[in-house]
């Protein structure tokens, strides 16, 4: 069965749309719990005034259970919200843009975008030890 869009013609019988729907409404209840227990740890557990750039150094590398917890509860947290916006963006992007292949270019320039994206942060989260040299702190020679 197919339906029809005024904006493109006739459309698959794909079930993206329905599946991007759902996820959008699950992950907006997973980035809401993340973030409010986020929040709350921070600002009230840790306290505003002693979160520091060694806050985070020893949460991540603190040994055991604990060290592993907060490295993939942070990995949850930017791979939920940082999807939940790319498929809200991408929703307006294709309300917006009628021509079909102008949709698909925009589509795979945000999965490149957000594939890029969160293998970074993952490679952050996941790879970071106390001591390595910071890559803002390079040298440029001129």
């Amino acid at each position: 069965m197919s339906s029809y869009s005024k904006a493109i013609g006739p459309v698959s019988g794909s079930h993206f749309q329905a599946y991007a729907w759902f996820f959008m409404r699950i992950s907006g209840f997973v980035v809401i719990f993340l973030a409010l227990v986020h929040f709350f740890w921070m600002h009230f557990l840790i306290g505003v005034e002693n979160i520091t750039f060694d806050t985070i150094v020893g949460r991540w590398t603190a040994p055991g259970f604990e060290g592993v917890f907060w490295r993939t509860y942070d990995l949850f947290l930017l791979v939920f919200g940082f999807t939940h916006g790319m498929n809200g963006g991408r929703q307006v992007l294709e309300d917006h843009i009628t021509d079909k292949r102008g949709r698909q270019v925009v589509w795979y320039l945000l999965v490149a975008v957000w594939a890029v994206l969160i293998f970074m942060g993952a490679w952050i989260i996941f790879t970071f030890r106390p001591g390595m040299p910071s890559p803002f702190n390079l040298p440029i020679h001129m």
